[in-house]
């Protein structure tokens, strides 16, 4: 095991692999429970999405660990599920059935299968600019960050100003206080395993305080009735064939170019912080990550559990010390067991609904009031998850330092990093922040007749970016 995943040549060891796979699925654990909420909102069988989660999460994430031999986790991508709900298919499936919405995913992840065996993504990741990556990589800090903040209720939506401060009289937010103050109190005091026992000091004040409670039942049976939702039947005809039609088309590809920078943001924040990224921006072992990447998309449309990303919690574990794929084996082995005992882990990683959450959702002008299981658009404190947001906020301050190393005494270098860097905490994307800084460095290079400064492929990302903001605002 030393040898396959070279632990003597990266640094670490079996310990720190182990408490990093641990503390990789505590921040990522809230996915189970919050995906399948969300799909059910389009008629997603919610036990079904429950299992699609949990085993799609488990299988990628060991993938990665086994064949990348990398630190990154996978999972359900916050976001696109939300797209694929409201947008794609459409409240209570208004719009098109639940199976043919993950037709459409299962389409995309394809197409970017495609994109990475004939090498298309890889380059394309090249020919960003090394201010462009290390901007990325600030912005995923911040947006972090915001999670962290919103999920912990120290913000709460607010009408006018969009944010306001959270009520601190609540016990949730005195749960996200202890947890965030504990991590930097073992972090400052050099404990081993700081983040993690963070959470563990966050789970004990949620449990003394009312905001979790031990489960009655430890066991939950799996279901796997939406496995394979592209190929069932629906209204006489399989999935997939309604959404190969021009309908979808531009659907697929507004998702496919989410999911293709979403995976680079990622990847090069985390390798930052994990040291897998070359000086001059190129990551290692990207054609592995990015293969592994792109068939999750397509098992998450196969199992129904929405689009199978890589992670960005998985800075957690890196921040742990995480330095190889066992990190990642781990965190794919625990999601595997929440198929069988969600109950548990709902106890740490599940949600806790605000009395007054309605309210909240009003001001957020989402249109309706929300079903008591669900979570609608619009209403990101209608569940707070108190005991892992203060590790998402310490976690989000240490993707910060490259910022020091961003070119700002060049205009051309400065203002589309900063634009990145702001674009992805305030859209709540990581794709469309990058949009932002990739149309704003070709703008100002060629308005400045920098042509050399240019990658051939920035004008065809940027013309895709440009182009999907055009479409999508309509």
């Amino acid at each position: 095991m030393e040898k396959y995943f070279k632990f003597a040549e990266r640094g670490t060891d079996l310990k720190t692999e182990l408490l990093s796979g641990a503390t990789t699925f505590l921040t990522m654990a809230y996915i189970i429970f919050v995906n399948p909420g969300i799909l059910s909102a389009a008629g997603v069988p919610f036990a079904g999405a429950v299992t699609a989660t949990a085993l799609g999460a488990a299988i990628m994430s060991v993938l990665m660990g086994l064949i990348a031999n990398r630190p990154l986790a996978l999972a359900s991508g916050m976001g696109i599920n939300a797209v694929l709900t409201f947008s794609v298919i459409g409240f209570q499936q208004a719009n098109v059935p639940w199976q043919v919405g993950m037709s459409v995913i299962f389409v995309e992840g394809l197409l970017i299968f495609g994109l990475v065996v004939t090498g298309f993504r890889e380059a394309v990741m090249n020919a960003i600019p090394l201010n462009l990556k290390r901007a990325i990589g600030v912005g995923i800090g911040l947006f972090i960050t915001l999670i962290g903040l919103n999920e912990g209720g120290i913000i709460r939506p607010a009408p006018i100003t969009l944010v306001s401060l959270g009520d601190f009289s609540q016990p949730y937010v005195w749960v996200t206080l202890i947890g965030f103050f504990s991590t930097a109190f073992f972090m400052a005091a050099r404990v081993k395993g700081d983040i993690l026992w963070g959470i563990v000091t966050a789970t004990a004040a949620a449990l003394l305080l009312g905001v979790t409670a031990v489960p009655q039942s430890a066991l939950g049976a799996p279901s796997f009735v939406t496995f394979f939702a592209p190929f069932q039947q629906v209204n006489g005809q399989m999935a997939l064939l309604h959404a190969l039609t021009p309908a979808l088309g531009f659907t697929i590809f507004a998702i496919m170019l989410t999911d293709f920078f979403d995976t680079m943001g990622t990847v090069v924040a985390v390798g930052e912080q994990a040291g897998f990224v070359n000086p001059d921006g190129t990551v290692r072992d990207i054609q592995k990550i990015l293969l592994v990447d792109s068939g999750a998309a397509v098992t998450g449309g196969l199992f129904g559990a929405s689009s199978i990303t890589t992670y960005v919690e998985s800075a957690a574990g890196v921040a742990e010390g995480g330095r190889t794929g066992l990190s990642a084996v781990i965190t794919g082995l625990l999601f595997g067991l929440c198929a069988f005992f969600s109950p548990l882990i709902q106890m740490i990683g599940g949600g806790y609904r605000l009395p007054n959450a309605k309210q909240y959702c009003l001001l957020t002008n989402s249109g309706f009031t929300p079903p008591a299981d669900v979570i609608p658009p619009g209403c990101g404190d209608y569940f707070v998850y108190p005991i892992t947001a203060g590790a998402l906020i310490i976690v989000g301050s240490l993707l910060m330092k490259t910022v020091r190393e961003i070119d700002w005494d060049h205009i051309d270098e400065a203002l589309p990093a900063f634009l990145t860097m702001i674009g992805i905490p305030f859209t709540y994307n990581i794709s469309y922040g990058i949009g932002f800084g990739f149309i704003t460095y070709t703008a100002i290079k060629l308005a400045r007749r920098k042509f050399g400064e240019l990658h051939p492929l920035m004008y065809v990302v940027s013309a895709a970016f440009l182009l999907s903001f055009i479409l999508a605002s309509r």
